[in-house]
């Protein structure tokens, strides 16, 4: 069986870069880009690994993070954070909420897929 990503993003160019990149690995990718609907979609497709861009519309990325890190049932989803915004705070706020991974954007494909294996492996 695949394992299933679920990719929380906004901007088009960044989703069908990942999503054919993770599809040529052998993931299933599901995404979503609105962060507002985004923790119920979580709660659906239970994936094996969480995506998640750091600025979205309707609910930012660090509140998802945040959400998910409350509930029981995702302490241990392995969440890699994507955001353009890389300042030092920002990573600290993400890293004190719980992400696994922080990536700043721009990244190489070399780098999300090492992030990934490092992130899903068991």
């Amino acid at each position: 069986m695949k394992k299933r990503v679920l990719l929380v993003e906004d901007e088009p160019n960044i989703i069908e870069a990942i999503t054919f990149l993770l599809s040529r690995e052998g993931w299933h990718v599901d995404t979503q880009t609105d962060g507002a609907t985004a923790v119920k979609r979580v709660r659906e497709l239970q994936p094996d690994l969480l995506m998640l861009d750091h600025m979205l519309p309707g609910k930012s990325g660090l509140d998802i993070l945040i959400e998910l890190r409350s509930d029981d049932q995702f302490r241990a989803l392995p969440i890699l954070m994507l955001t353009a915004r890389g300042q030092m705070r920002d990573r600290a706020e993400a890293e004190a909420a719980g992400v696994s991974r922080f990536m700043t954007k721009p990244f190489s494909n070399t780098e999300v897929l090492a992030a990934v294996r490092d992130l899903t492996r068991n």
